[in-house]
């Protein structure tokens, strides 16, 4: 299942706040950078939402800028499908291995640090492939507007963003 890690606060001074936001196993940097609301990976030419799926790599995503709202989608949670909301100045978000996922950025974007846990065996272009719900009936299921909705985490005070809605 994904975990939200907190990380720890360690000095304040005048108007700058110092925190520790290691990931000790990690092996692999990633900034990811959307201006405005921008959808990773983009909806395929059908329409249908398109997923990452890192086989052998464990995220750990810390908004550093904006906000962005992430779907998950992993078979072998007893509930399969999550929004989960990440802020800037919130939570690490921990996605392990084998989990279908995908972002929508806030209106004026947002930048995310990714402190990957790469195996050593593997390459970028094998983890970075993308998969079109379209092309996997049990993925376009679960995620179609008719499904049951999604397990929601971190929308306290906050509305839904407008692409929520699901593929038809």
């Amino acid at each position: 299942m994904f975990q939200l890690i907190q990380y720890r606060k360690f000095r304040d001074t005048p108007s700058v706040r110092f925190f520790d936001i290691t990931i000790d196993t990690s092996n692999a940097r990633d900034l990811v950078v959307h201006q405005g609301p921008a959808v990773s990976p983009n909806d395929a030419n059908d329409g249908c939402w398109q997923f990452y799926l890192h086989p052998h790599q464990e995220d750990n995503l810390l908004a550093l800028a904006g906000g962005r709202t992430f779907y998950l989608v992993n078979f072998d949670w007893s509930v399969p499908y999550h929004m989960v909301r990440l802020d800037s100045q919130g939570d690490i978000l921990r996605i392990p291995p084998g989990t279908f996922h995908r972002s929508v950025s806030d209106l004026h974007g947002s930048t995310v640090l990714n402190q990957a846990v790469r195996a050593e065996s593997t390459t970028i272009e094998r983890e970075f492939r993308v998969y079109n719900s379209g092309d996997i009936p049990r993925l376009l299921d679960i995620t179609s507007a008719h499904a049951a909705p999604p397990v929601m985490h971190g929308f306290v005070d906050r509305p839904l963003p407008i692409s929520a809605l699901a593929v038809a």
